[in-house]
């Protein structure tokens, strides 16, 4: 056994000097680009600090907490966006988890025949594909009509409510909550998905033995086994939901005030910029460059608000 050992060591051939040189350029090459893309990255927030520095050095902080966007007497507060911003991204948040979340087990467990699972990866992959321009589209024609008789009954019955507080006109927060759920639920099922599947079996078979259910087991071993691929799922889907813009800008209404009802129009930062960039000059655009900084700021507090989250699950 020994002699076969050697012979074995034997026949290992010995890395050149040209594979070791290669592996280092390899290594340096991924370091370039890593570096380039965190170039990149302060690049854009460099140049866009730039273009918004004559709002800021006349606006300052008291940009974030005004409701006005006057470019006659420019006069400009971003409030209203932000919170925008902000509401229909958790509105789209709330119905899409849950949502992406069962989709993810039911398509990591053995609970449908391999082909049906197939469609259904395939459906689901396929909702990432539609321009958002489609996604606006269909909620104007098809999903606003749903919402609007839907809303006036909530109204009438539930209008003591502030979420339902005015009746439905067309577009609104609740319209661009569904089809930001309806955009972000690729991200969070195929993230999701990944993260059930890398839970060790063992760790199923080791909650059945004991004598938990099916259910059981996917609930209170798998799932929480997951729940930092999960929580990563759900803070990337949140900033991607906080940059969409054509669909919001769509479905949303546009309108620059704050109002606690689903029903009501309101605006996003994304939207803001989409709908006056084209037409602005002067301040007005220092003005529209601060809030894409804002926008650009809260995105990157999302994402390494979840690198923390994953960082301390893991080490629990």
């Amino acid at each position: 056994m020994n002699t076969s050992a050697n012979h074995h060591q034997s026949t290992v051939k010995p890395r050149s000097d040209l594979d070791r040189s290669l592996d280092r350029g390899f290594i340096w090459l991924t370091r370039i680009f890593a570096l380039a893309i965190a170039a990149i990255l302060l690049w854009i927030a460099i140049q866009v600090g730039i273009d918004a520095a004559p709002a800021i050095q006349k606006f300052g902080a008291s940009f974030l907490g005004k409701s006005v966007w006057n470019p006659v007497n420019n006069d400009y507060g971003v409030l209203p966006a932000v919170y925008g911003t902000l509401v229909s991204s958790f509105l789209g948040l709330l119905i899409a988890v849950p949502i992406g979340v069962g989709t993810a087990v039911l398509l990591s467990e053995n609970l449908l025949p391999v082909s049906v699972r197939t469609v259904i990866v395939f459906l689901v992959e396929l909702l990432a594909a539609i321009p958002s321009v489609v996604y606006g589209i269909w909620g104007i024609f098809v999903l606003i009509p749903i919402i609007t008789n839907i809303g006036r009954w909530l109204n009438t019955y539930f209008g003591w409510l502030p979420i339902f507080s005015t009746p439905p006109t067309g577009p609104g927060m609740l319209p661009a909550g569904v089809i930001l759920a309806i955009m972000t639920l690729p991200i969070i099922t195929a993230i999701s998905r990944d993260a059930l599947i890398s839970v060790p079996s063992s760790l199923r078979q080791a909650a059945i033995g004991l004598g938990a259910t099916r259910w059981e087991a996917i609930l209170k071993v798998i799932i929480p086994a997951a729940f930092s691929g999960i929580v990563s799922a759900v803070m990337l889907a949140l900033g991607r939901a906080m940059g969409e813009t054509m669909a919001v800008t769509m479905l949303i209404g546009n309108a620059n005030t704050i109002s606690p009802s689903l029903f009501a129009p309101a605006n996003t930062i994304s939207s803001l910029l989409a709908n006056q960039f084209a037409e602005a000059s002067g301040l007005q655009i220092a003005a529209l460059m601060y809030a894409a900084l804002i926008l650009f700021i809260l995105t990157l507090i999302v994402n390494i608000l979840a690198e923390l989250i994953v960082v301390r699950m893991k080490r629990l």
